[in-house]
């Protein structure tokens, strides 16, 4: 095995992270070094520029700007209150009540907008502010939302799981959305469980009891928002349209939906292009300077002598799917989601696959893994958002943050050494 081409890339990768340069050019950079070992500099320009260009010219990836966009829409058009509300009426008797609804509409959020940090964002606003009230401390509550964000990027729609599609070679979009449902389901009942615990011991407040009246007509006021998860999923499940299709549907249909509540006007527009377009231009660039350092890490062989290591390492799939666990949760505390799912899934996806690993199983078991990244320093993006958020601060926030936190944990283990909670369902519908 050479390891010369990973010691360069790898170094070259931390100098620069640690000389705070932003992580697309950190990528982009680093690869390029690494090509400049073994090719000429305008070869070696010219192809990374290539390679960055076509990375990006995919139908399919235009289902990610346009998800984007609906998710602004939905963040501004009074979706998440009705979620709220219609939550609160379902679990906020509960000992801990505010905290299920938390998770609960969080859940849903995440579901229809498919973007954590618009959950976080959206649920943390609204509901921060009446825990608070209800004696709620200001870090329980910051660190419930944090966690409970999550969920959306786990199930359906997830812009994370079309780009899983993509780096794998063409893993059913449709597979993946519907296998994400129940490891979605467990990670959320699970924090409920933690801040069920939590509530006891804290003896926080009890919610009055919803009587069925209330229930009903919160779920009308929601049912609506609620209908764009039968339409996105369900027309990508019946083959009705592609995911992209789907996406731009989605687009129309949030913007009709805020009209309708009232909650968007014309006015609103130009602001709602522009934070999408500021979005869609990080992503896109994080996913052309991922895509050109796959691309390099494949032309070096890095994949294959991984493979190879981590395969003379154990003849176990435990052991192996334990040390491809601890290598994700490592990388998610410092790399965001989309490049991390565009390098290592064309490093792990072979061994797994070896191993007899289904791709859709693994898909979401890598999703998760880069999930709990994002609630952990240093680089943990839903941990700054809900912190933010919340008004406070990261040391105040990870004691708290800790018992949710070996929550997701639990649930990885589950979805890991248990792929049928992944697969029944996808199977169920012939995929």
């Amino acid at each position: 095995m050479d390891y010369i081409e990973i010691l360069i890339l790898v170094l070259s990768f931390v100098f620069l992270l640690g000389l705070g340069v932003p992580i697309a050019w950190t990528l982009g950079l680093s690869g390029l070094i690494t090509i400049l070992v073994s090719v000429e500099s305008i070869s070696a320009f010219t192809t990374m520029a290539q390679q960055m260009a076509t990375g990006l010219d995919s139908f399919t990836m235009l289902a990610i700007p346009f998800f984007i966009l609906a998710g602004e829409v939905m963040n501004r058009g009074g979706i998440a209150r009705r979620l709220i509300d219609f939550a609160k009426t379902l679990v906020g008797s509960m000992p801990g009540g505010l905290a299920y609804v938390n998770i609960f509409a969080a859940m849903l959020f995440g579901a229809i907008a498919g973007s954590a940090v618009a959950a976080a964002s959206a649920i943390g606003s609204i509901l921060g502010p009446r825990m608070e009230k209800e004696g709620y401390s200001k870090e329980f509550s910051a660190a419930v939302n944090i966690t409970a964000s999550t969920t959306g990027l786990i199930i359906p729609p997830s812009n994370i799981l079309i780009i899983y599609s993509l780096a794998s070679g063409g893993v059913s979009i449709a597979a993946l959305f519907i296998a994400g449902y129940v490891p979605g389901l467990i990670i959320g009942l699970l924090l409920m469980g933690v801040a069920a615990f939590w509530a006891k011991r804290k003896n926080f407040a009890v919610g009055e009891r919803s009587s069925l009246s209330e229930v009903f007509s919160t779920f009308v006021k929601a049912f609506p928002s609620l209908l764009l998860l039968i339409i996105v999923i369900g027309g990508i499940i019946a083959g009705i349209f592609t995911a992209t299709e789907a996406a731009a549907i989605a687009v129309v249909y949030t913007l009709i939906l805020g009209y309708y509540y009232k909650e968007v006007s014309t006015r609103d527009l130009p602001g709602i292009l522009m934070d999408s377009v500021m979005t869609t231009s990080i992503v896109m660039l994080l996913i052309a300077t991922s895509i050109s350092m796959s691309w390099v890490m494949s032309y070096e062989n890095i994949p294959q002598d991984i493979s190879a290591a981590l395969l003379a390492l154990s003849d176990s799939k435990i052991v192996i799917l334990l040390t491809i666990n601890l290598i994700l949760l490592f990388v998610g505390t410092f790399m965001d989601m989309t490049p991390a799912v565009l390098i290592f899934t064309p490093i792990f996806l072979p061994i797994v696959t070896e191993l007899g690993i289904d791709p859709v199983h693994f898909g979401i078991m890598m999703v998760l893994n880069l999930c709990i990244g994002l609630c952990t320093p240093p680089v943990g993006t839903l941990l700054f958002v809900g912190v933010g958020v919340a008004g406070t601060t990261i040391e105040k926030v990870i004691k708290p943050l800790l018992p949710l936190f070996l929550a997701m944990i639990v649930a990885l283990m589950l979805i890991t050494f248990f792929p049928e909670l992944t697969l029944w369902l996808p199977r169920m519908f012939g995929f």
